[in-house]
């Protein structure tokens, strides 16, 4: 898909494609609905050069842990990473 498709006008090279579920949350591999392009991130947030790296990690744990159904971590990434991050991550 174009950059257009997503409503970025953006080179495609600063993009990487990356999966909304992660396969650490049971993401599907190679499902074309379950890719998306994930802008590059020039400088860390925090440790993590990527913060929804750093969300993926910390949903993982919690899932890990038994502090979070498998089902719920999905459903936050999946639905608004960003809010997820804000209260997760």
């Amino acid at each position: 898909a174009s950059m257009e498709a997503y409503g970025d006008g953006g080179s495609a090279s600063a993009y990487e494609y990356d999966h909304d579920v992660p396969l650490e949350l049971g993401g599907a591999v190679n499902d074309p609905r379950n890719l998306w392009p994930e802008p590059d991130y020039p400088a860390p947030s925090a440790f993590y050069l990527n913060p929804k790296d750093h969300l993926e990690r910390a949903l993982n744990r919690l899932v890990c842990d038994g502090r979070m159904p498998l089902s719920q971590a999905q459903r936050s990434i999946a639905a608004d990473w960003v809010s997820a991050y804000r209260r997760y991550g």
